[in-house]
Parts: C-alpha cells; structure tokens; sequence
C-alpha cells in the first residue's frame, strides 16, 4: 500500500499538491483506490480516494491511529553541510530511516558549502519517513552560524565531536534515556580551536566517535547509530 503525506481533519485527508501529483499521475491511483495517508505529526490513517485530482486529491478516512513514539529519548544532530551536497543528502537520509528528531546545519569557519537548499532536504527526509514506515517528519532546519546555534541551543545534554587531543569519553558513555540531547558534526576541516572553546565553554562535552577519522556524513550517523543501539 502506498504511503503519502497530508493534511488529516476528523475523517478525511487532502494530499498536497506534489503528493496528489505522485498518486495520481505517477502511481497512476484513481477514484476508490486505497491508500495510506500520514501527516508527518503522529497520525496514520488508511483511506479511499475520492477526488483523483492532480493538484489536490480527497480521500475519506476508514481507520486512523494516534502513533506514539518508539524512542525514549530525543536526538538533534547539527552538523556542518559537506562540500558534495549529495553526501549530507544521504546523512540525513539513513538518519530519519535510523531514528532522529531534529537536524540543523550549522556554518563554521572551515565549512566549504555555506548554501543549501532546505525544501530538498525536507523532501529527502520525506521520503525516508515513507520508506521505513515512520509517523514523524524530523525538523529540519536552516543554515544558521555557529555561534548563533550554540547560543539558542536548550537541550539536556550537549556534545561536541571534534579530533583535536584531548581527553575524551567515548559517546556511549553520555546515552541515557528520557533526555534530549545535541551532536555537533564539524566540517571536513573539523571546527577551528576557537569554536571548541566557545562550545565546550557553553557546556558541552567532548566525545570521541571511536578510533578512526570518520568523513563528517559518517560521524552523523554513528552518533545516530549509538543512540539506536543503546536505547533500542
């Protein structure tokens, strides 16, 4: 059954204009067709379709459900945007299919994209949503400048990845549960010493992703990828 995104209202839901365009004239769905309809907030419903238009398609809800969510913990990865663009598109990618609830791009000194666009990277974190059956759309938010990131920032526990020596505990030793937590990811350059003092003066905590040097999208998601395995 296909899955699409929509507006849920009582018993009904309208798809927009790009989702109408994918059912009807991609999917080739017509008046009576069943379909599945979630609106990115926690509701999933199965409905009929009953307006097979391409710029708005009506459907008429037969079941819907609330979906609580899985994780008992929230994660918010900020990470610098990679110079190949198609490589923090696949970051954000396994990310949603992983389990994350808020991705933000930060622009530090050594970042060499300082441009991005944000209605791709939402229809990539879409369209992961649909492929591993989630109810959740992750935010995904602008571009925004180091500084002002680490000065809004509020969440419970505040980590910082970099590779400079210093002493560090592993990542895994910082996941608990019911807390939310930010990952910084550096850029291919890493952070300047400047940005590490700024954030570890602001209260966060250095940590260490293993052994290796990973490229930025990887260090992503093995921050993903440890809070998964540890609060699964």
């Amino acid at each position: 059954m296909n899955t699409f995104f929509g507006i849920i209202q009582n018993n009904a839901a309208i798809l927009n204009e790009d989702e109408s365009l994918h059912c009807v004239k991609v999917l080739r769905h017509k008046v009576g067709d069943i379909i599945q309809v979630i609106d990115g907030m926690g509701t999933r419903a199965i409905g009929k379709i009953e307006a097979a238009h391409a710029k708005q398609c009506a459907v008429s809800l037969l079941e819907k459900e609330v979906v609580k969510h899985t994780r008992n913990y929230e994660l918010h990865i900020a990470i610098a945007p990679t110079k190949n663009i198609e490589r923090i598109e696949w970051f954000v990618e396994k990310a949603v299919e992983m389990g994350i609830d808020e991705i933000s791009f930060i622009k530090c000194k050594n970042s060499e994209r300082t441009v991005i666009k944000d209605d791709r990277l939402k229809k990539v974190a879409e369209a992961a949503v649909k492929q591993s059956q989630q109810a959740y759309i992750p935010k995904i938010n602008s571009l925004i400048e180091f500084k002002e990131f680490i000065k809004n920032n509020t969440d419970d526990v505040k980590l910082i990845a970099h590779c400079e020596k210093e002493s560090k505990q592993h990542i895994k030793q910082y996941i608990t549960s019911h807390k939310s937590f930010t990952v910084l990811i550096g850029p291919e350059g890493d952070f300047t010493k400047d940005e590490i003092t700024l954030a570890l003066s602001s209260a966060y905590l250095p940590v260490a992703l293993g052994e290796s040097r990973l490229r930025t999208e990887t260090a992503g998601l093995f921050a993903c990828g440890a809070f998964a395995a540890i609060n699964s």
